[in-house]
Protein backbone atom coordinates (compact mmCIF):
# COMPACT_ATOMS: atom_id res chain seq x y z
CA UNK A 1 0.00 0.00 0.00
CA UNK A 2 1.83 3.06 -0.94
CA UNK A 3 1.02 6.68 0.88
CA UNK A 4 -0.13 9.67 -1.17
CA UNK A 5 0.67 12.94 -0.03
CA UNK A 6 -1.39 15.59 -2.41
CA UNK A 7 -0.08 18.99 -0.80
CA UNK A 8 3.56 17.79 -2.16
CA UNK A 9 1.94 16.08 -5.50
CA UNK A 10 0.83 19.73 -6.51
CA UNK A 11 3.23 21.75 -5.12
CA UNK A 12 6.23 19.59 -6.82
CA UNK A 13 3.73 20.04 -10.45
CA UNK A 14 4.32 21.28 -13.75
CA UNK A 15 1.77 23.76 -15.35
CA UNK A 16 -0.05 21.24 -17.59
CA UNK A 17 -3.80 21.16 -18.94
CA UNK A 18 -5.38 20.55 -15.71
CA UNK A 19 -3.97 24.09 -14.68
CA UNK A 20 -4.57 25.54 -17.75
CA UNK A 21 -8.19 24.98 -17.61
CA UNK A 22 -8.50 26.06 -14.23
CA UNK A 23 -7.10 29.36 -15.24
CA UNK A 24 -8.94 29.80 -18.20
CA UNK A 25 -12.19 29.19 -16.63
CA UNK A 26 -10.80 31.16 -13.47
CA UNK A 27 -10.17 33.91 -15.68
CA UNK A 28 -13.80 33.64 -17.27
CA UNK A 29 -15.98 34.22 -14.33
CA UNK A 30 -13.54 37.02 -12.43
CA UNK A 31 -13.43 38.83 -16.53
CA UNK A 32 -17.18 39.36 -15.48
CA UNK A 33 -17.04 39.74 -12.01
CA UNK A 34 -15.26 42.90 -13.04
CA UNK A 35 -17.41 43.39 -15.65
CA UNK A 36 -20.06 43.30 -13.36
CA UNK A 37 -18.41 45.91 -11.06
CA UNK A 38 -17.86 48.70 -13.56
CA UNK A 39 -20.75 48.23 -15.71
CA UNK A 40 -23.03 50.31 -13.05
CA UNK A 41 -20.90 53.10 -13.45
CA UNK A 42 -20.74 52.95 -16.60
CA UNK A 43 -24.49 53.40 -16.88
CA UNK A 44 -24.99 55.54 -13.87
CA UNK A 45 -24.76 58.90 -15.73
CA UNK A 46 -28.00 57.82 -18.01
CA UNK A 47 -29.47 56.04 -15.57
CA UNK A 48 -29.64 58.84 -12.65
CA UNK A 49 -31.21 60.88 -15.71
CA UNK A 50 -33.50 58.33 -16.89
CA UNK A 51 -34.83 57.88 -13.07
CA UNK A 52 -34.54 61.53 -12.10
CA UNK A 53 -32.12 60.41 -9.16
CA UNK A 54 -29.72 62.54 -7.12
CA UNK A 55 -25.85 62.12 -6.26
CA UNK A 56 -27.16 60.82 -2.58
CA UNK A 57 -29.55 58.45 -4.18
CA UNK A 58 -27.25 56.97 -7.17
CA UNK A 59 -24.78 56.18 -4.52
CA UNK A 60 -27.37 54.42 -2.22
CA UNK A 61 -28.08 52.29 -4.98
CA UNK A 62 -24.44 51.36 -6.06
CA UNK A 63 -24.06 50.25 -2.52
CA UNK A 64 -26.99 48.02 -2.43
CA UNK A 65 -25.69 45.71 -4.11
CA UNK A 66 -22.12 46.15 -2.13
CA UNK A 67 -24.72 45.26 1.11
CA UNK A 68 -25.25 41.99 -0.84
CA UNK A 69 -21.42 40.96 -1.13
CA UNK A 70 -21.15 41.73 2.22
CA UNK A 71 -23.06 38.80 3.03
CA UNK A 72 -21.41 36.87 0.29
CA UNK A 73 -18.15 36.97 0.97
CA UNK A 74 -19.12 35.91 4.17
CA UNK A 75 -21.56 33.53 3.86
CA UNK A 76 -20.10 31.96 0.41
CA UNK A 77 -16.33 31.86 1.85
CA UNK A 78 -17.20 29.91 5.06
CA UNK A 79 -19.59 27.39 2.97
CA UNK A 80 -17.04 26.30 0.60
CA UNK A 81 -15.15 25.12 3.15
CA UNK A 82 -18.27 23.24 4.20
CA UNK A 83 -19.43 21.93 0.70
CA UNK A 84 -16.82 22.49 -1.46
CA UNK A 85 -15.46 25.15 -3.49
CA UNK A 86 -16.99 23.99 -7.18
CA UNK A 87 -20.51 24.24 -5.90
CA UNK A 88 -19.95 27.39 -4.28
CA UNK A 89 -18.31 28.75 -7.65
CA UNK A 90 -21.38 27.89 -9.96
CA UNK A 91 -23.97 28.95 -7.72
CA UNK A 92 -22.14 32.17 -7.48
CA UNK A 93 -21.94 32.48 -11.21
CA UNK A 94 -25.58 31.65 -11.61
CA UNK A 95 -26.59 34.68 -9.14
CA UNK A 96 -24.21 37.20 -10.23
CA UNK A 97 -25.04 36.79 -14.06
CA UNK A 98 -29.01 36.30 -13.73
CA UNK A 99 -29.53 38.67 -11.86
CA UNK A 100 -27.52 41.12 -13.24
CA UNK A 101 -28.71 40.53 -16.42
CA UNK A 102 -32.50 41.33 -14.69
CA UNK A 103 -31.16 44.77 -14.04
CA UNK A 104 -31.30 45.77 -17.34
CA UNK A 105 -35.05 44.66 -17.77
CA UNK A 106 -35.86 46.69 -14.33
CA UNK A 107 -39.09 49.01 -14.38
CA UNK A 108 -37.91 50.99 -11.16
CA UNK A 109 -34.76 51.88 -9.25
CA UNK A 110 -36.76 49.74 -6.65
CA UNK A 111 -36.64 46.96 -8.77
CA UNK A 112 -33.30 47.72 -9.60
CA UNK A 113 -31.82 48.09 -6.17
CA UNK A 114 -33.20 44.40 -5.60
CA UNK A 115 -31.42 42.59 -8.42
CA UNK A 116 -28.54 44.31 -7.67
CA UNK A 117 -28.84 43.21 -4.36
CA UNK A 118 -29.08 39.41 -5.05
CA UNK A 119 -26.58 39.96 -7.75
CA UNK A 120 -24.17 41.43 -5.06
CA UNK A 121 -23.94 37.97 -3.24
CA UNK A 122 -22.82 35.85 -5.90
CA UNK A 123 -20.05 38.48 -6.84
CA UNK A 124 -18.75 38.74 -3.10
CA UNK A 125 -18.50 35.10 -3.29
CA UNK A 126 -16.86 34.24 -6.35
CA UNK A 127 -13.61 35.93 -5.83
CA UNK A 128 -12.27 34.70 -2.78
CA UNK A 129 -13.28 30.95 -3.83
CA UNK A 130 -11.76 31.38 -7.31
CA UNK A 131 -8.21 32.26 -5.49
CA UNK A 132 -8.52 29.72 -3.34
CA UNK A 133 -9.17 27.13 -5.70
CA UNK A 134 -6.59 28.19 -8.28
CA UNK A 135 -3.99 28.47 -5.81
CA UNK A 136 -5.27 24.97 -4.26
CA UNK A 137 -3.92 23.45 -7.53
CA UNK A 138 -1.36 26.19 -8.55
CA UNK A 139 2.70 24.30 -8.51
CA UNK A 140 4.53 26.13 -5.37
CA UNK A 141 7.15 27.75 -6.98
CA UNK A 142 4.13 29.77 -9.51
CA UNK A 143 1.30 29.88 -6.74
CA UNK A 144 1.39 34.14 -6.03
CA UNK A 145 1.78 34.56 -9.92
CA UNK A 146 -1.12 32.02 -11.21
CA UNK A 147 -3.33 33.62 -8.69
CA UNK A 148 -2.28 36.96 -9.81
CA UNK A 149 -2.66 36.41 -13.41
CA UNK A 150 -5.80 34.66 -12.39
CA UNK A 151 -7.65 37.84 -10.77
CA UNK A 152 -5.91 40.24 -13.60
CA UNK A 153 -9.43 39.85 -15.64
CA UNK A 154 -11.32 41.39 -12.74
CA UNK A 155 -9.25 44.56 -13.86
CA UNK A 156 -9.86 43.39 -17.83
CA UNK A 157 -13.50 42.89 -17.13
CA UNK A 158 -13.64 46.66 -15.18
CA UNK A 159 -12.35 47.97 -18.71
CA UNK A 160 -14.43 45.79 -20.88
CA UNK A 161 -17.96 47.57 -19.22
CA UNK A 162 -17.20 50.69 -20.07
CA UNK A 163 -15.79 49.76 -24.02
CA UNK A 164 -19.05 48.19 -24.56
CA UNK A 165 -20.90 51.53 -22.96
CA UNK A 166 -19.13 53.20 -25.66
CA UNK A 167 -20.12 50.99 -28.44
CA UNK A 168 -23.59 50.17 -27.58
CA UNK A 169 -25.04 52.82 -25.43
CA UNK A 170 -25.29 55.54 -28.19
CA UNK A 171 -27.08 52.71 -30.24
CA UNK A 172 -29.31 50.66 -27.76
CA UNK A 173 -29.29 52.31 -24.48
CA UNK A 174 -28.05 51.88 -21.09
CA UNK A 175 -29.65 48.31 -20.94
CA UNK A 176 -27.68 47.01 -23.02
CA UNK A 177 -24.58 47.00 -20.95
CA UNK A 178 -26.44 44.72 -18.63
CA UNK A 179 -27.74 42.17 -20.87
CA UNK A 180 -24.23 41.31 -21.71
CA UNK A 181 -23.69 40.36 -18.49
CA UNK A 182 -25.74 37.31 -18.64
CA UNK A 183 -23.10 35.49 -21.06
CA UNK A 184 -21.50 33.25 -18.65
CA UNK A 185 -25.31 31.66 -17.66
CA UNK A 186 -24.15 29.52 -21.31
CA UNK A 187 -21.54 28.52 -19.71
CA UNK A 188 -22.68 26.91 -16.74
CA UNK A 189 -22.98 23.48 -17.96
CA UNK A 190 -19.26 23.02 -18.93
CA UNK A 191 -17.76 24.80 -15.79
CA UNK A 192 -19.85 22.09 -14.27
CA UNK A 193 -18.04 19.89 -15.98
CA UNK A 194 -14.87 21.00 -16.22
CA UNK A 195 -13.89 22.68 -12.72
CA UNK A 196 -12.12 20.27 -10.34
CA UNK A 197 -12.93 20.54 -6.57
CA UNK A 198 -10.89 21.27 -3.79
CA UNK A 199 -8.43 18.49 -2.92
CA UNK A 200 -8.93 19.35 0.79
CA UNK A 201 -12.65 18.96 0.36
CA UNK A 202 -12.48 16.04 -1.49
CA UNK A 203 -9.89 14.19 1.03
CA UNK A 204 -12.58 15.45 4.07
CA UNK A 205 -15.57 13.91 2.14
CA UNK A 206 -13.64 10.71 1.72
CA UNK A 207 -13.88 10.74 -2.31
CA UNK A 208 -10.77 9.13 -3.04
CA UNK A 209 -11.45 7.96 -6.20
CA UNK A 210 -12.23 11.37 -7.35
CA UNK A 211 -9.09 13.31 -5.47
CA UNK A 212 -7.17 10.45 -7.53
CA UNK A 213 -8.55 10.97 -10.63
CA UNK A 214 -7.92 14.88 -10.15
CA UNK A 215 -4.53 14.40 -8.76
CA UNK A 216 -3.43 12.21 -12.35
CA UNK A 217 -4.17 15.11 -14.18
CA UNK A 218 -1.97 17.16 -11.99
CA UNK A 219 0.83 14.55 -12.18
CA UNK A 220 0.26 13.38 -15.35
CA UNK A 221 3.46 10.94 -15.00
CA UNK A 222 1.74 9.38 -11.17
CA UNK A 223 -0.68 6.22 -11.18
CA UNK A 224 -2.14 5.83 -8.05
CA UNK A 225 -4.30 2.87 -6.63
CA UNK A 226 -7.65 3.10 -4.47
CA UNK A 227 -5.81 0.90 -1.99
CA UNK A 228 -3.48 3.80 -1.29
CA UNK A 229 -3.27 5.53 1.60
CA UNK A 230 -3.71 9.41 1.99
CA UNK A 231 -1.10 11.48 3.51
CA UNK A 232 -2.69 14.31 5.15
CA UNK A 233 -1.03 16.67 7.96
CA UNK A 234 -4.20 17.33 10.37
CA UNK A 235 -4.54 20.68 10.39
CA UNK A 236 -5.70 22.56 13.60
CA UNK A 237 -9.58 22.26 14.29
CA UNK A 238 -11.68 25.22 15.43
CA UNK A 239 -15.88 25.05 16.91
CA UNK A 240 -16.09 28.81 15.04
CA UNK A 241 -14.12 28.90 11.82
CA UNK A 242 -13.50 32.47 11.73
CA UNK A 243 -11.82 32.27 15.52
CA UNK A 244 -9.22 30.27 13.58
CA UNK A 245 -7.89 33.27 11.79
CA UNK A 246 -7.03 34.87 14.90
CA UNK A 247 -5.01 31.76 16.61
CA UNK A 248 -1.52 31.11 16.29
CA UNK A 249 -0.31 34.77 16.29
CA UNK A 250 -2.49 35.85 13.72
CA UNK A 251 -4.56 38.27 15.39
CA UNK A 252 -2.99 41.53 14.18
CA UNK A 253 -2.23 40.34 10.91
CA UNK A 254 -6.32 39.42 10.20
CA UNK A 255 -6.89 42.54 11.52
CA UNK A 256 -4.78 44.29 9.25
CA UNK A 257 -5.47 42.81 6.65
CA UNK A 258 -9.11 44.15 7.01
CA UNK A 259 -8.47 47.32 7.55
CA UNK A 260 -6.50 47.00 4.37
CA UNK A 261 -9.46 45.67 2.20
CA UNK A 262 -11.89 48.06 3.51
CA UNK A 263 -9.82 51.06 2.31
CA UNK A 264 -8.84 49.15 -0.72
CA UNK A 265 -12.67 48.25 -1.83
CA UNK A 266 -13.66 51.49 -0.58
CA UNK A 267 -11.68 52.98 -3.28
CA UNK A 268 -11.86 50.55 -5.67
CA UNK A 269 -15.88 51.06 -5.56
CA UNK A 270 -16.11 54.54 -5.31
CA UNK A 271 -13.71 55.43 -8.09
CA UNK A 272 -15.48 52.90 -10.64
CA UNK A 273 -18.81 54.43 -9.75
CA UNK A 274 -18.24 58.17 -9.84
CA UNK A 275 -15.49 58.85 -11.62
CA UNK A 276 -17.10 59.24 -15.17
CA UNK A 277 -19.76 61.36 -13.51
CA UNK A 278 -16.79 63.32 -11.67
CA UNK A 279 -15.01 63.73 -15.43
CA UNK A 280 -18.48 65.17 -16.53
CA UNK A 281 -18.81 67.65 -14.30
CA UNK A 282 -15.37 68.64 -15.20
CA UNK A 283 -16.59 69.34 -18.88
CA UNK A 284 -15.59 65.90 -20.43
CA UNK A 285 -18.39 64.15 -22.70
CA UNK A 286 -19.89 60.68 -21.64
CA UNK A 287 -17.49 58.49 -24.29
CA UNK A 288 -14.81 60.80 -22.39
CA UNK A 289 -15.48 60.33 -19.20
CA UNK A 290 -15.99 56.59 -20.01
CA UNK A 291 -12.38 56.57 -21.31
CA UNK A 292 -11.01 57.51 -17.98
CA UNK A 293 -12.61 54.38 -16.46
CA UNK A 294 -10.97 52.49 -19.35
CA UNK A 295 -7.75 54.34 -17.85
CA UNK A 296 -8.42 53.20 -14.36
CA UNK A 297 -8.41 49.48 -14.95
CA UNK A 298 -5.88 49.56 -17.95
CA UNK A 299 -3.74 50.55 -14.82
CA UNK A 300 -5.18 48.14 -12.81
CA UNK A 301 -4.36 45.43 -15.70
CA UNK A 302 -0.74 46.60 -15.88
CA UNK A 303 0.10 47.10 -12.47
CA UNK A 304 -1.12 43.51 -11.94
CA UNK A 305 1.38 41.99 -14.74
CA UNK A 306 4.21 44.21 -12.73
CA UNK A 307 3.82 43.65 -9.45
CA UNK A 308 3.06 40.29 -9.25
CA UNK A 309 6.62 39.38 -9.92
CA UNK A 310 7.92 41.75 -7.59
CA UNK A 311 5.56 40.62 -5.30
CA UNK A 312 7.59 37.03 -5.37
CA UNK A 313 10.84 38.88 -5.38
CA UNK A 314 10.82 41.49 -2.45
CA UNK A 315 7.71 40.03 -0.63
CA UNK A 316 3.70 40.91 -0.73
CA UNK A 317 3.91 43.48 1.89
CA UNK A 318 6.56 45.93 0.71
CA UNK A 319 5.43 46.05 -2.77
CA UNK A 320 1.58 46.38 -1.97
CA UNK A 321 1.97 49.07 0.30
CA UNK A 322 4.54 51.03 -2.37
CA UNK A 323 1.33 50.61 -4.39
CA UNK A 324 -1.12 52.25 -1.88
CA UNK A 325 1.44 55.19 -1.31
CA UNK A 326 2.44 55.90 -4.55
CA UNK A 327 -1.47 55.51 -5.33
CA UNK A 328 -2.21 58.17 -2.30
CA UNK A 329 0.18 60.39 -4.36
CA UNK A 330 -1.56 60.43 -7.89
CA UNK A 331 -5.17 60.79 -6.29
CA UNK A 332 -3.97 63.65 -4.51
CA UNK A 333 -2.67 65.06 -7.72
CA UNK A 334 -5.82 64.35 -9.96
CA UNK A 335 -7.58 66.74 -8.15
CA UNK A 336 -5.46 69.56 -9.36
CA UNK A 337 -5.72 68.79 -13.07
CA UNK A 338 -3.56 69.38 -16.02
CA UNK A 339 -3.44 68.26 -19.41
CA UNK A 340 -5.64 64.95 -20.48
CA UNK A 341 -2.52 62.98 -21.38
CA UNK A 342 -1.18 63.98 -17.55
CA UNK A 343 -5.09 63.19 -16.44
CA UNK A 344 -5.16 59.97 -17.82
CA UNK A 345 -1.32 58.73 -16.58
CA UNK A 346 -2.74 59.70 -13.06
CA UNK A 347 -5.83 57.86 -13.33
CA UNK A 348 -3.87 54.69 -14.74
CA UNK A 349 -1.35 54.80 -11.75
CA UNK A 350 -4.83 55.22 -9.24
CA UNK A 351 -6.28 51.98 -10.75
CA UNK A 352 -2.78 50.10 -10.17
CA UNK A 353 -2.72 51.21 -6.81
CA UNK A 354 -6.50 50.24 -5.66
CA UNK A 355 -7.85 47.83 -8.28
CA UNK A 356 -4.36 46.06 -8.83
CA UNK A 357 -3.49 46.18 -5.09
CA UNK A 358 -6.68 44.77 -4.18
CA UNK A 359 -6.34 41.91 -6.57
CA UNK A 360 -2.52 41.46 -5.26
CA UNK A 361 -3.45 41.56 -1.54
CA UNK A 362 -5.95 38.51 -2.00
CA UNK A 363 -3.48 36.51 -3.61
CA UNK A 364 -1.22 37.74 -0.48
CA UNK A 365 -4.29 36.31 1.45
CA UNK A 366 -4.17 33.14 0.25
CA UNK A 367 -0.79 32.56 0.74
CA UNK A 368 -0.82 33.42 4.15
CA UNK A 369 -3.61 31.48 5.80
CA UNK A 370 -3.24 27.69 6.19
CA UNK A 371 -5.12 25.54 3.31
CA UNK A 372 -8.41 24.46 5.80
CA UNK A 373 -9.16 28.26 6.38
CA UNK A 374 -8.24 29.95 3.04
CA UNK A 375 -11.59 30.46 1.62
CA UNK A 376 -12.71 32.02 5.54
CA UNK A 377 -10.20 34.32 5.47
CA UNK A 378 -10.18 35.21 1.90
CA UNK A 379 -14.77 35.40 2.66
CA UNK A 380 -13.97 37.11 5.62
CA UNK A 381 -11.70 39.86 4.83
CA UNK A 382 -13.56 40.52 1.25
CA UNK A 383 -17.14 40.77 3.46
CA UNK A 384 -15.12 43.26 5.86
CA UNK A 385 -13.76 45.03 2.71
CA UNK A 386 -17.57 45.26 1.52
CA UNK A 387 -18.80 47.82 3.96
CA UNK A 388 -15.77 49.56 2.75
CA UNK A 389 -17.01 48.82 -1.19
CA UNK A 390 -20.81 50.26 0.27
CA UNK A 391 -19.08 53.53 2.09
CA UNK A 392 -17.32 54.60 -1.13
CA UNK A 393 -20.36 55.06 -3.58
CA UNK A 394 -22.37 56.85 -0.78
CA UNK A 395 -19.48 59.09 0.03
CA UNK A 396 -18.77 59.68 -3.58
CA UNK A 397 -22.06 60.88 -3.91
CA UNK A 398 -22.37 62.34 -0.54
CA UNK A 399 -18.99 64.35 -1.76
CA UNK A 400 -20.70 65.87 -5.10
CA UNK A 401 -23.98 67.24 -2.59
CA UNK A 402 -21.32 69.38 -0.96
CA UNK A 403 -20.04 71.14 -4.25
CA UNK A 404 -16.51 71.10 -2.94
CA UNK A 405 -13.27 72.22 -4.75
CA UNK A 406 -12.70 69.20 -7.70
CA UNK A 407 -9.07 68.64 -5.52
CA UNK A 408 -10.92 67.96 -2.34
CA UNK A 409 -12.91 65.21 -3.43
CA UNK A 410 -9.54 63.03 -4.42
CA UNK A 411 -7.88 64.52 -1.26
CA UNK A 412 -9.91 62.12 0.67
CA UNK A 413 -9.50 59.11 -1.69
CA UNK A 414 -5.88 59.84 -1.21
CA UNK A 415 -6.04 59.64 2.48
CA UNK A 416 -7.43 56.14 2.40
CA UNK A 417 -4.61 54.71 0.34
CA UNK A 418 -2.33 55.99 2.91
CA UNK A 419 -4.48 54.33 5.80
CA UNK A 420 -4.87 51.08 3.80
CA UNK A 421 -1.03 51.10 3.96
CA UNK A 422 -1.06 51.64 7.61
CA UNK A 423 -3.19 48.70 7.59
CA UNK A 424 -0.15 46.50 6.03
CA UNK A 425 2.26 47.14 8.74
CA UNK A 426 0.21 44.75 11.32
CA UNK A 427 0.79 41.89 8.83
CA UNK A 428 3.59 39.78 10.45
CA UNK A 429 4.68 37.80 7.86
CA UNK A 430 6.72 35.26 9.81
CA UNK A 431 3.44 33.61 10.70
CA UNK A 432 2.16 32.81 7.84
CA UNK A 433 1.53 29.47 6.63
CA UNK A 434 3.54 29.73 3.90
CA UNK A 435 6.91 30.76 5.89
CA UNK A 436 5.97 28.43 8.54
CA UNK A 437 6.19 24.93 5.96
CA UNK A 438 9.00 26.32 4.75
CA UNK A 439 10.64 26.94 7.82
CA UNK A 440 9.67 23.13 8.73
CA UNK A 441 10.49 22.02 5.25
CA UNK A 442 14.12 23.21 5.48
CA UNK A 443 14.31 22.32 9.21
CA UNK A 444 13.58 18.19 8.12
CA UNK A 445 15.79 18.71 5.61
CA UNK A 446 18.83 19.87 7.78
CA UNK A 447 17.89 17.28 9.76
CA UNK A 448 17.94 14.58 7.56
CA UNK A 449 21.29 15.41 6.03
CA UNK A 450 22.79 15.19 10.02
CA UNK A 451 21.14 11.95 10.19
CA UNK A 452 23.09 10.79 6.97
CA UNK A 453 25.68 12.00 8.42
CA UNK A 454 25.52 10.51 11.60
CA UNK A 455 24.98 7.21 9.68
CA UNK A 456 28.00 6.67 7.61
CA UNK A 457 30.26 7.64 10.44
CA UNK A 458 31.06 11.46 9.69
CA UNK A 459 32.02 14.04 12.45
Amino acid sequence: MAKVNPDQIIGDSKFNRLHLSLFLWSFFIILFDGYDLAVYGTALPLIMEDWGLNAVEAGSIASYGLFGMVFGAIIFGILADRIGRKKVIIINVLLFSLFTLLCGLASSAVTFSIYRFIAGLGLGGIMPNIAALVSDYAPKKMKIKLVSYTLVSFAIGGALAPTVGVLLIEGFGWRSVFMVAGLPLLAIPFMMKQLPESSKYLIRTGKKEELFSTLAKVSPGSTFKITDEIEEVKATQTKVPVAGLFKEHRAFSTIGFWIAFFCALLMVYGLNTWLPKLMIETGYGLNSSLGFLIALQGGAIIGILALSSLCEEYGSKKVIMASYISGAIALALLGFGGSTFYIFILVAIAGAATTGAQVLIQAYVTSFYPSEMKSTGLGVASGIGRFGGMTGPILGGFLLTLALPNFMNFLVFSIVSIVAAIGLLLIADKYSASNIKARATTQNTSLSSKGEIREKGIG
